[in-house]
């Protein structure tokens, strides 16, 4: 067990003070080994899985070292995907916002124009994807000059999607003199190249106890054939019956084809690939979070940046094509101490592709039996009562509102969410239990924001819909 402390790396006032807001107490071991190092402005080459505190691990050093006082970005953070993107900037923003550092993502799909006009403030930090941080770093929207540090988060999902050429475009315009950190979960040969080709006698940090082989998730394969796979889905959710649960699936088709079948028998779900629009994407990662719905159906690259500390179940629906992705979505349970399960769906058809799985993670994965038929009957009224809950809310304050549209109306809770979100003095954290009907939604609403909510939505469509609002006559 780490014994370590905060106190013990000196931080400054602001980013002690930040910590124990955020009730950061004790350092992870990523954390532990990255920040002294990180402190002592050493290049780290870290491999370390999403879970085990790493954005905190170059986000705490970053905010201590920046100099407040400077106009230009000191440090440049790469992610793989806008949604890990939009997480890194919120993360490194909460530890430095009492010191008053500025941070700022960029990425495609949104204004440039809208990015530049923000980067022309002073911005201490800049997290992005490849693509657009070269496109403004190009026309000089994003000025490097002054760039101290150079985090590359997530480098194997990130060269395996392409970027490869993009990110030495990008380390061939800093200047040579910066500190680089390199993160990843698995480390391919591109990686390792990449890391040969620009760092300067790097140091190595390998945190064990974040592998894929942890014993914190318990790993499984059910054999089955494809026509099969949808009703073992069900059957593996009301045996299992998790809190929280991320299904993944190869391609956006087998992502909606899952999301359609499960909703249509009342699972409480959403569905996120790279075919949705972004501010829908932004808005479902935002409800998973807080546990609007129990059940995530996603590919692999939509669902980079989901950081949720007790998903507790993740099913490989169909198996993936790269290795290297096992150990990110099996990554996504048995995190913060906790307990998880993994259990993937393999075909006659994927026996290839699961034995390099296995060579790779360097264990075999135990087949089990499909549950059975008397387990899922005697599991199924929990299943149910669980369905529509959202979890960890405490009702305070709460009142229950009626409206007078749900699913024929095609309305799904992250409509509701990103509607109510959005009026003056309600948050989402406001929002709890959503219960979605055919023809009406219940939303419960909590710490005394109901009749604000009630009020506004006068005014206020859903989806361009005016939705008749009532206080339900049942609390």
């Amino acid at each position: 067990m780490n014994e370590r402390s905060f106190e013990d790396y000196q931080l400054s006032s602001e980013i002690t003070r930040a910590l124990a807001l955020l009730k950061y107490k004790t350092p992870t071991e990523v954390q532990s080994e990255v920040i002294p190092r990180a402190l002592d402005k050493q290049d780290l080459i870290v491999k370390s899985q999403t879970g085990s505190g790493k954005t905190a691990a170059f986000g705490i050093p970053l905010c201590e070292m920046i100099d407040w006082e400077g106009d230009n970005p000191q440090a440049l953070i790469l992610t793989p995907t806008r949604e890990l993107a939009v997480q890194v900037r919120d993360d490194v923003a909460a530890i430095g916002r009492v010191k008053g550092i500025k941070t700022m993502a960029v990425y495609g799909k949104e204004s440039f124009a809208q990015q530049q006009e923000e980067l022309e403030r002073k911005t201490h930090i800049v997290v992005g994807t490849p693509g657009r941080v070269r496109d403004h770093i190009d026309k000089e929207t994003v000025i490097v000059d002054d760039i101290k540090y150079l985090i590359i988060d997530e480098a194997d999902e990130m060269l395996s999607m392409g970027f490869a050429t993009l990110v030495e475009a990008i380390i061939e315009k800093l200047p040579s003199t910066r500190v680089t950190m390199v993160f990843s979960a698995t480390w391919p040969t591109t990686v390792e190249n990449l890391c040969r080709k620009y760092m300067e006698n790097p140091e190595t940090i390998q945190i064990a106890s974040t592998e894929v082989t942890t014993s914190a998730i318990e790993h499984s394969v059910i054999k089955v054939k494809e026509a099969g796979k949808m009703a073992l889905l069900k059957n593996v959710t009301v045996s299992e019956n998790p809190d929280i649960c991320i299904i993944f699936c190869r391609t956006k088709r087998q992502v909606d084809t899952v999301f359609a079948e499960l909703e249509k028998s009342n699972y409480s779900c959403e569905k996120i690939h790279g075919g949705i629009a972004q501010e829908v994407r932004f808005a479902v990662m935002d409800g998973f979070k807080m546990g609007n719905f129990r059940y995530l159906v996603a590919t692999d690259v939509a669902a980079r940046g989901i950081d949720v500390e007790h998903i507790s179940l993740v099913i490989n629906y169909d198996v993936p094509t790269e290795k290297e992705s096992y150990v990110h979505r099996t990554g996504r349970t048995g995190r913060a101490g906790k307990k998880g399960k993994a259990i993937t769906f393999a075909t006659p058809a994927d026996s290839k592709l699961l034995t390099t799985i296995e060579i790779y993670i360097g264990f075999e994965i135990p087949v089990r039996e499909a549950p059975a038929q008397q387990k899922i009957a005697v599991g199924k009224n929990a299943f149910e009562e669980k369905l529509a809950g959202r979890r960890g809310v405490k009702n305070n304050n709460m009142m229950k509102l009626h409206f007078n549209g749900g699913k024929k109306k095609k309305l799904r809770a992250v409509d509701f969410v990103g509607t109510i979100a959005k009026i003056p003095g309600v948050t989402a954290d406001d929002i709890g239990m959503i219960t979605i009907e055919d023809s009406l939604t219940y939303i419960e609403m909590l710490n005394g924001k109901g009749l604000l909510v009630l009020q506004a939505m006068k005014e206020t469509t859903i989806k361009g819909k005016k939705i008749n609002v009532s206080k339900a006559v049942k609390g």
